[in-house]
Protein backbone atom coordinates (compact mmCIF):
# COMPACT_ATOMS: atom_id res chain seq x y z
CA UNK A 1 0.00 0.00 0.00
CA UNK A 2 1.16 3.44 -0.90
CA UNK A 3 2.09 5.28 2.05
CA UNK A 4 2.84 8.88 0.39
CA UNK A 5 2.59 10.44 -2.89
CA UNK A 6 5.33 12.65 -2.13
CA UNK A 7 8.81 11.65 -3.63
CA UNK A 8 11.73 12.83 -1.22
CA UNK A 9 15.46 12.42 -1.73
CA UNK A 10 16.91 9.59 -0.09
CA UNK A 11 19.97 9.47 2.29
CA UNK A 12 22.05 7.35 3.61
CA UNK A 13 19.40 6.73 6.91
CA UNK A 14 17.20 4.68 4.11
CA UNK A 15 19.82 2.57 2.45
CA UNK A 16 18.19 -0.57 4.56
CA UNK A 17 14.86 0.09 3.08
CA UNK A 18 16.13 0.79 -0.26
CA UNK A 19 17.66 -2.91 -0.18
CA UNK A 20 14.67 -4.26 1.18
CA UNK A 21 13.02 -2.91 -1.82
CA UNK A 22 15.43 -3.48 -4.30
CA UNK A 23 15.66 -6.89 -2.49
CA UNK A 24 11.76 -7.82 -3.57
CA UNK A 25 13.03 -8.61 -7.78
CA UNK A 26 16.62 -9.18 -8.23
CA UNK A 27 16.91 -9.49 -11.34
CA UNK A 28 14.52 -6.55 -12.78
CA UNK A 29 16.05 -4.15 -9.98
CA UNK A 30 19.66 -5.25 -10.82
CA UNK A 31 21.10 -1.81 -12.41
CA UNK A 32 19.93 -0.03 -9.21
CA UNK A 33 21.05 -2.77 -6.06
CA UNK A 34 24.25 -2.80 -7.72
CA UNK A 35 24.62 1.03 -7.21
CA UNK A 36 23.85 1.11 -3.68
CA UNK A 37 25.81 -2.30 -3.08
CA UNK A 38 28.67 -0.09 -4.17
CA UNK A 39 28.11 3.55 -3.04
CA UNK A 40 25.11 3.22 -0.36
CA UNK A 41 22.31 5.79 -0.60
CA UNK A 42 23.89 9.33 0.41
CA UNK A 43 23.28 11.67 -2.90
CA UNK A 44 26.87 12.70 -2.61
CA UNK A 45 28.12 8.77 -2.92
CA UNK A 46 25.54 7.85 -5.95
CA UNK A 47 26.35 10.79 -7.67
CA UNK A 48 22.82 11.44 -8.45
CA UNK A 49 19.54 11.82 -6.36
CA UNK A 50 17.89 8.50 -5.26
CA UNK A 51 14.17 9.71 -5.11
CA UNK A 52 12.10 7.72 -2.49
CA UNK A 53 7.83 7.04 -1.78
CA UNK A 54 7.47 6.14 1.74
CA UNK A 55 7.75 5.96 5.28
CA UNK A 56 9.21 4.26 8.14
CA UNK A 57 10.96 1.07 7.45
CA UNK A 58 9.68 0.63 4.17
CA UNK A 59 9.49 2.22 0.59
CA UNK A 60 7.16 1.44 -2.45
CA UNK A 61 9.18 3.04 -5.21
CA UNK A 62 12.63 4.63 -5.93
CA UNK A 63 14.16 6.21 -8.72
CA UNK A 64 17.63 6.94 -9.35
CA UNK A 65 17.78 10.68 -11.48
CA UNK A 66 20.87 10.40 -13.47
CA UNK A 67 22.35 10.14 -16.56
CA UNK A 68 19.47 7.23 -16.80
CA UNK A 69 16.22 7.72 -15.03
CA UNK A 70 15.45 4.35 -13.13
CA UNK A 71 12.14 3.91 -11.83
CA UNK A 72 11.31 0.81 -10.07
CA UNK A 73 8.10 0.03 -7.34
CA UNK A 74 6.66 -2.66 -5.74
CA UNK A 75 3.36 -4.44 -7.71
CA UNK A 76 0.37 -1.86 -7.13
CA UNK A 77 2.35 1.67 -6.71
CA UNK A 78 3.51 1.77 -10.05
CA UNK A 79 0.79 4.49 -11.21
CA UNK A 80 1.24 6.92 -8.06
CA UNK A 81 5.23 6.49 -8.09
CA UNK A 82 5.14 7.65 -11.31
CA UNK A 83 2.95 10.65 -10.55
CA UNK A 84 5.37 11.82 -7.88
CA UNK A 85 8.29 10.51 -9.82
CA UNK A 86 7.21 12.90 -12.49
CA UNK A 87 6.61 15.71 -10.63
CA UNK A 88 10.20 15.95 -9.49
CA UNK A 89 11.25 15.11 -13.00
CA UNK A 90 9.40 18.42 -14.34
CA UNK A 91 10.69 20.63 -11.53
CA UNK A 92 14.52 19.26 -12.27
CA UNK A 93 13.99 19.38 -16.02
CA UNK A 94 15.82 16.39 -18.50
CA UNK A 95 18.64 15.93 -17.74
CA UNK A 96 18.88 12.13 -18.40
CA UNK A 97 19.30 10.67 -21.67
CA UNK A 98 17.41 7.26 -20.93
CA UNK A 99 14.20 6.42 -19.31
CA UNK A 100 14.89 2.34 -18.94
CA UNK A 101 13.45 -0.29 -15.93
CA UNK A 102 10.78 -2.58 -15.14
CA UNK A 103 7.98 -1.85 -18.18
CA UNK A 104 5.99 -1.29 -15.42
CA UNK A 105 7.36 1.76 -13.33
CA UNK A 106 9.07 3.27 -16.87
CA UNK A 107 5.12 2.78 -18.74
CA UNK A 108 3.34 5.40 -16.21
CA UNK A 109 6.18 7.91 -15.66
CA UNK A 110 7.14 7.96 -19.47
CA UNK A 111 2.98 8.90 -20.11
CA UNK A 112 3.46 11.66 -17.54
CA UNK A 113 6.24 13.35 -18.77
CA UNK A 114 5.96 12.47 -22.26
CA UNK A 115 3.94 16.15 -22.60
CA UNK A 116 6.50 17.79 -21.41
CA UNK A 117 9.91 15.88 -22.32
CA UNK A 118 8.64 14.37 -25.54
CA UNK A 119 8.96 13.51 -28.01
CA UNK A 120 11.60 11.21 -27.62
CA UNK A 121 13.87 9.88 -30.11
CA UNK A 122 12.62 6.26 -29.41
CA UNK A 123 10.57 4.53 -26.97
CA UNK A 124 10.77 0.70 -26.85
CA UNK A 125 7.81 -0.48 -24.45
CA UNK A 126 8.44 -4.54 -24.64
CA UNK A 127 11.80 -5.13 -24.00
CA UNK A 128 11.75 -8.96 -23.01
CA UNK A 129 14.01 -9.83 -19.32
CA UNK A 130 15.71 -12.89 -19.80
CA UNK A 131 17.29 -15.05 -16.84
CA UNK A 132 19.29 -17.83 -16.62
CA UNK A 133 20.72 -19.84 -13.41
CA UNK A 134 22.21 -22.61 -14.35
CA UNK A 135 24.89 -24.09 -17.24
CA UNK A 136 24.13 -22.60 -20.86
CA UNK A 137 22.53 -25.08 -23.28
CA UNK A 138 24.73 -25.08 -25.79
CA UNK A 139 28.71 -25.44 -25.72
CA UNK A 140 30.69 -22.02 -24.73
CA UNK A 141 32.82 -21.18 -27.28
CA UNK A 142 36.33 -21.05 -25.50
CA UNK A 143 38.11 -18.13 -27.17
CA UNK A 144 35.84 -16.04 -25.68
CA UNK A 145 37.56 -14.42 -23.04
CA UNK A 146 38.12 -11.36 -20.58
CA UNK A 147 39.33 -8.81 -22.98
CA UNK A 148 42.96 -7.31 -21.72
CA UNK A 149 43.51 -3.69 -20.62
CA UNK A 150 46.19 -3.70 -23.72
CA UNK A 151 43.47 -4.52 -26.30
CA UNK A 152 40.99 -1.29 -25.52
CA UNK A 153 41.75 -0.15 -28.69
CA UNK A 154 40.68 -3.48 -30.65
CA UNK A 155 38.00 -3.58 -28.78
CA UNK A 156 36.58 0.31 -29.11
CA UNK A 157 35.46 0.17 -32.83
CA UNK A 158 33.39 -2.86 -32.24
CA UNK A 159 31.69 -1.39 -29.39
CA UNK A 160 31.04 1.54 -31.14
CA UNK A 161 29.54 -0.18 -33.72
CA UNK A 162 26.86 -2.39 -31.21
CA UNK A 163 26.04 1.05 -29.53
CA UNK A 164 25.53 2.86 -32.58
CA UNK A 165 23.26 -0.28 -34.59
CA UNK A 166 21.51 -0.69 -30.99
CA UNK A 167 20.77 3.18 -30.00
CA UNK A 168 20.72 4.86 -33.47
CA UNK A 169 23.31 7.17 -32.86
CA UNK A 170 27.14 7.09 -32.26
CA UNK A 171 28.55 7.33 -28.63
CA UNK A 172 31.29 9.68 -30.32
CA UNK A 173 28.82 12.34 -30.64
CA UNK A 174 29.48 13.91 -27.19
CA UNK A 175 33.28 14.48 -26.01
CA UNK A 176 34.91 13.05 -28.74
CA UNK A 177 33.82 9.78 -27.57
CA UNK A 178 35.79 10.36 -24.05
CA UNK A 179 33.45 9.60 -22.08
CA UNK A 180 32.08 6.63 -24.12
CA UNK A 181 35.69 5.25 -23.80
CA UNK A 182 36.34 5.58 -20.26
CA UNK A 183 33.80 3.27 -19.74
CA UNK A 184 35.01 0.61 -21.98
CA UNK A 185 38.04 1.02 -20.08
CA UNK A 186 36.34 0.94 -16.70
CA UNK A 187 34.58 -2.85 -17.84
CA UNK A 188 38.03 -4.21 -19.08
CA UNK A 189 39.55 -3.29 -15.60
CA UNK A 190 37.10 -4.75 -13.55
CA UNK A 191 36.87 -7.94 -16.01
CA UNK A 192 33.04 -7.53 -17.07
CA UNK A 193 34.04 -6.98 -21.11
CA UNK A 194 34.52 -10.14 -22.70
CA UNK A 195 35.50 -11.32 -25.95
CA UNK A 196 36.77 -13.43 -28.75
CA UNK A 197 39.20 -11.76 -30.79
CA UNK A 198 41.30 -13.47 -33.81
CA UNK A 199 43.92 -11.27 -35.89
CA UNK A 200 43.40 -7.95 -33.96
CA UNK A 201 39.99 -8.83 -35.20
CA UNK A 202 36.56 -8.88 -32.81
CA UNK A 203 34.76 -11.47 -33.79
CA UNK A 204 32.23 -11.11 -30.67
CA UNK A 205 31.88 -9.08 -27.56
CA UNK A 206 29.50 -8.80 -25.04
CA UNK A 207 29.62 -6.74 -21.34
CA UNK A 208 28.26 -7.54 -18.01
CA UNK A 209 27.14 -4.14 -17.95
CA UNK A 210 25.70 -4.14 -13.89
CA UNK A 211 26.58 -6.49 -11.33
CA UNK A 212 24.88 -6.92 -8.01
CA UNK A 213 25.39 -9.79 -5.02
CA UNK A 214 22.07 -11.78 -6.45
CA UNK A 215 22.26 -11.19 -10.28
CA UNK A 216 24.03 -9.23 -13.13
CA UNK A 217 23.04 -7.84 -16.54
CA UNK A 218 24.57 -8.76 -20.02
CA UNK A 219 24.94 -5.47 -22.03
CA UNK A 220 26.52 -4.61 -25.55
CA UNK A 221 25.94 -7.73 -26.82
CA UNK A 222 27.70 -7.94 -30.87
CA UNK A 223 28.90 -10.12 -33.66
CA UNK A 224 31.19 -8.77 -36.27
CA UNK A 225 28.36 -8.66 -39.38
CA UNK A 226 30.54 -10.42 -41.66
CA UNK A 227 30.65 -13.95 -39.23
CA UNK A 228 26.72 -13.80 -38.60
CA UNK A 229 24.52 -16.48 -38.58
CA UNK A 230 27.12 -18.51 -38.33
CA UNK A 231 26.11 -19.86 -34.51
CA UNK A 232 29.01 -17.39 -32.93
CA UNK A 233 26.02 -15.63 -31.18
CA UNK A 234 24.63 -18.69 -29.16
CA UNK A 235 28.39 -20.11 -28.29
CA UNK A 236 29.76 -16.72 -27.39
CA UNK A 237 26.89 -16.30 -24.95
CA UNK A 238 27.17 -19.57 -23.02
CA UNK A 239 31.06 -18.80 -22.70
CA UNK A 240 29.89 -15.40 -20.87
CA UNK A 241 27.01 -16.97 -18.89
CA UNK A 242 29.87 -19.30 -18.10
CA UNK A 243 32.06 -17.01 -16.86
CA UNK A 244 29.38 -14.94 -14.88
CA UNK A 245 27.53 -17.01 -13.24
CA UNK A 246 30.92 -18.60 -12.14
CA UNK A 247 32.75 -15.28 -11.47
CA UNK A 248 30.59 -12.53 -11.12
CA UNK A 249 26.91 -13.32 -9.67
CA UNK A 250 25.09 -16.57 -9.60
CA UNK A 251 22.03 -15.34 -12.07
CA UNK A 252 22.54 -13.61 -15.57
CA UNK A 253 20.53 -11.84 -17.27
CA UNK A 254 19.51 -9.27 -20.02
CA UNK A 255 16.89 -7.57 -21.79
CA UNK A 256 16.17 -7.43 -25.34
CA UNK A 257 13.64 -5.80 -28.11
CA UNK A 258 10.88 -7.68 -28.61
CA UNK A 259 11.25 -7.14 -32.23
CA UNK A 260 14.52 -8.64 -32.39
CA UNK A 261 13.44 -12.17 -33.12
CA UNK A 262 17.06 -13.41 -33.68
CA UNK A 263 18.55 -12.53 -30.84
CA UNK A 264 15.45 -13.85 -29.08
CA UNK A 265 16.25 -17.30 -30.46
CA UNK A 266 19.64 -17.37 -29.62
CA UNK A 267 18.87 -16.67 -25.98
CA UNK A 268 16.61 -19.21 -25.97
CA UNK A 269 18.76 -21.53 -27.24
CA UNK A 270 21.14 -20.86 -25.03
CA UNK A 271 19.25 -21.45 -22.25
CA UNK A 272 17.53 -17.96 -20.94
CA UNK A 273 14.10 -17.53 -19.84
CA UNK A 274 11.53 -15.03 -19.53
CA UNK A 275 11.50 -13.10 -16.25
CA UNK A 276 9.86 -9.47 -16.48
CA UNK A 277 9.87 -6.96 -18.99
CA UNK A 278 11.67 -3.89 -19.34
CA UNK A 279 10.92 -0.53 -21.17
CA UNK A 280 13.06 2.16 -22.24
CA UNK A 281 12.55 6.03 -24.03
CA UNK A 282 15.87 6.70 -25.52
CA UNK A 283 16.12 10.82 -26.06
Amino acid sequence: MLRSPTARVLDETDEPAVRRLLAADPVGACVLAGRVEVTGTAPAALGAPLWGIGTGRDLDAVCLAGANLIPFAVPGAERAAATAFAERARRAGRRCSTIVGPAAAVDPLWELLEPSWGPARDHRPRQPLLAIEGPPAVAPEPRVRPVRPAEVDVLLPAAVAMFTEEVGVSPLRLDGGAGYRARVEDLVRAGQSLAWIERGEVLFKAEIGAVSRAACQVQGVWVAPAWRGRGLGAAGMAAVVEYARTAIAPVVSLYVNDYNAPARAVYRRVGFREVGCYASVLF
